[in-house]
């Protein structure tokens, strides 16, 4: 897999961060530059550990089912994307927490990495360094977070749906290409 696959299966991965990222910035009344880096720290810092977990446990098994992995892949890629567009007919959630927590940023990162769990254990069953990945999801889900928190200041829930949707067809188009190319 090369690193241009990784960027946008990072780019795809980190839109729930975003879409959340963008609720934050929406509800933080006194938005600092700690708030905005703190948020997008715990997105990225996760989102980059949890494929590498998925890819821990998918190598433990990767062995026994070399001749349908791909298919793996595909159907995992499939239905997060799908679950992505699926969510982004959602109303924007402008709610009461408090983005500035950590227990809710803990809460709020492990929620928006499990797919990246998933993407982890797919992984394991194609050609990817994951060292690499980890530092590419990692760090392009840290500043697209970082940059949902003020797109939120400035434009409230107008993007929140567009992201989810972006990032859905994104992991799906990855997914029908491992299925084509494998």
């Amino acid at each position: 897999m090369n690193d241009l696959t990784l960027v946008l299966i990072a780019a795809g991965l980190a839109m729930d961060a975003f879409a959340v990222a963008i609720v934050a910035g929406i509800t933080i009344k006194r938005l600092h530059l700690r708030h905005a880096f703190l948020i997008a720290a715990y997105f990225g810092a996760f989102q980059g550990v949890m494929p590498l977990l998925g890819w821990l446990l998918g190598s433990s098994f990767a062995v026994y089912i070399r001749q349908f992995d791909h298919w793996i892949a595909f159907l995992l890629l499939s239905f997060i994307g799908g679950k992505m567009i699926y969510e982004c007919k959602r109303a924007c959630p402008v709610d009461k927490k408090d983005y500035t927590s950590h227990i809710t940023l803990l809460g709020l990162a492990v929620a928006t990495s499990i797919d990246a769990f998933a993407i982890g254990v797919s992984f394991s069953m194609v050609s990817v360094n994951i060292f690499n990945a980890v530092l590419i999801i990692g760090g392009i889900t840290f500043f697209i977070s970082l940059l949902g928190v003020y797109v939120g200041k400035l434009t409230g829930c107008l993007l929140h749906n567009y992201a989810e949707l972006a990032g859905g067809i994104i992991l799906i188009g990855i997914g029908i290409r491992l299925l084509f190319t494998s």
